[in-house]
């Protein structure tokens, strides 16, 4: 994997650690190990953390920056620690710790929660029981949250199923939704404009502002979409926990709770 990476600045009160290589889980991990490892050097003036699936943004706090001799604020301090920081993450293989968790998400996928079910089999040439079998195979990789509190980008879709977003994106996509833009897969946590092809929903409330825990998933879970029917819908509590277990390095689940 290429480790090449450039440190740039986003903004006025952010850096982004950008690596050279395409997306995939080895690159995810590396990412993650890397914002653990700067997390722990306890740097007085990063405030908090976003990766995603080519970068590392770190956020900082300008008025906490080193002062430069003229009374300026400086942020080549700040970055000549990263670099360091960066460099000894990357001379050691990418250890994260914590818990994997293959998580099981039900989905229900008829037409009344799919209205762009018949424009993904009209591109793909696929029946939709097809495109339901091929969506629910996979245990997706848990890249990154981003795009509004909890939205799940997921590695791993059948590539027969890649189809564009929308030309016109919708006004309004229900919570829950469950859809596909391009290579991607994902799920809308709140009800937001979106591009997305929808193919299916929810009933889970996959952000809770509340918990200890407001994600339904972190990076580096694993996800599984179960098919339930409209009843079992209406029937689901959507606070309810998902099934969920640890899962090895090789992806095999070990355990359920």
């Amino acid at each position: 994997m290429n480790l090449d990476y450039s440190v740039l600045q986003n903004g006025d009160s952010a850096l982004d650690i950008r690596f050279g290589a395409a997306p995939s889980e080895a690159l995810s991990e590396r990412i993650i190990a890397l914002a653990d490892a700067i997390e722990a050097a306890r740097l007085p003036e990063v405030r908090e953390l976003i990766p995603a699936y080519q970068c590392l943004t770190v956020c900082y706090d300008p008025l906490r920056l080193p002062v430069a001799p003229r009374d300026t604020e400086t942020i080549s301090s700040l970055k000549q620690r990263l670099s360091a920081l960066i460099d000894n993450n990357l001379s050691h293989p990418a250890r994260v710790a914590g818990e994997r968790r293959l998580i099981r998400i039900p989905v229900c996928y008829e037409r009344e929660f799919a209205p762009d079910m018949d424009a993904l089999c009209a591109h793909t040439g696929l029946t939709a029981n097809e495109v339901i079998a091929r969506h629910t195979r996979p245990h997706y990789l848990v890249h990154m949250l981003g795009f509004t509190p909890g939205f799940l980008y997921l590695g791993g879709l059948d590539a027969r199923l890649h189809t564009p977003r929308k030309g016109r994106p919708a006004l309004q996509v229900p919570a829950g939704s469950v859809g596909i833009g391009g290579s991607q897969t994902g799920i809308y946590p709140q009800a937001t404009p979106g591009g997305w092809q929808i193919i299916g929903r929810t009933p889970l409330c996959l952000f809770r502002p509340g918990d200890a825990e407001p994600f339904i998933a972190r990076p580096l879970d694993r996800i599984e979409f179960v098919p339930i029917s409209p009843q079992a819908f209406a029937d689901w509590n959507p606070l309810a926990t998902p099934e969920a277990g640890a899962i090895s390095q090789s992806g095999t689940a070990e355990h359920a709770r």
